[in-house]
């Protein structure tokens, strides 16, 4: 009961603080995810071993150039290739046995995987000059719902090992029972955020999912190789950092790939 209330506390102090900097404004928010950025980079720091302090200092200099500097699409999209073709890299590294030997695998893979998914989270809500507050709390509540639903469904009618290797407790019917609480829950965003249409809530909502996911479990078997339960315990309760961001972090690049396409298609 003691657990349950702390961490019970703990998330709720992380979605006040959360909803507090989106609805603040912008520069608020901007700053959250910088440092929420920071945070992650530290715990994958010490999961894989990364000696030195300069991956802070590459990230801040890359967040500052993309976030109040750069406007260049080019630029942003080659950011954006970048970030996405190292979480494939991270996909591959799942479903294989290799591992990152050299510090400069460790850095890159690092300054993209994280650094890449907070610029790119950071950078969703900024459409059409403008800060749409309800477009990335509609993503948060995408991540949290299936989060919730794959654990209460698993939880409940779990029986098929998802991968076992990696994740021990998710199950294949967890995974589906939060997707289709996902999609219900896009759907019903939709009639209230129009900035994209309801097909296109759905079609995020599934690369979310799918994405988020696969973020959860990559870093699910960082932490195996590291021998570790958690990745920190900044968050009583919920462990790190990245153990709370790790599916949104990863499916942000991808999210974003998404969200230019309907732009340019609509």
């Amino acid at each position: 009961m003691k657990e349950l209330l702390r961490r019970l506390l703990t998330g709720v102090v992380y979605v006040i603080l959360l909803l507090s900097a989106v609805f603040l404004s912008s520069d608020a928010f901007d700053f959250l995810f910088m440092v929420f950025g920071l945070a992650c980079l530290y715990e994958y720091k010490k999961l894989v071993g990364l000696r030195g302090y300069h991956i802070f200092a590459a990230y801040l200099g890359i967040w500052w150039l993309f976030i109040y500097i750069i406007r260049d699409a080019v630029l942003i999209n080659i950011l954006m290739f970048l970030s996405i073709t190292v979480n494939i890299v991270l996909i591959y590294f799942l479903f294989s046995k290799k591992k990152f030997y050299r510090a400069y695998e460790k850095f890159i893979i690092g300054l993209f995987y994280i650094g890449g998914g907070c610029i790119f989270l950071t950078m969703i809500p900024y459409k059409d000059d403008d800060f749409a507050k309800m477009l990335i709390m509609g993503i948060f509540i995408l991540i949290w719902v299936n989060d919730s639903f794959a654990y209460l469904v698993g939880k409940s009618i779990g029986r098929t090992k998802l991968y076992p290797a990696v994740s021990p407790k998710k199950t294949v019917e967890g995974t589906l029972g939060g997707f289709v609480f996902t999609l219900v829950a896009a759907y019903i965003l939709s009639q209230y955020e129009p900035i994209i249409k309801p097909v296109e809530w759905v079609i995020l909502a599934s690369v979310i999912v799918l994405t988020g996911s696969l973020g959860d479990l990559v870093e699910s078997k960082l932490k195996r190789l590291a021998h570790v339960k958690d990745s920190g315990a900044i968050l009583p309760g919920h462990g790190g950092m990245l153990d709370r961001l790790d599916s949104l972090i990863f499916a942000a690049p991808f999210a974003y790939l998404v969200l230019n396409i309907f732009t340019y298609v609509s």
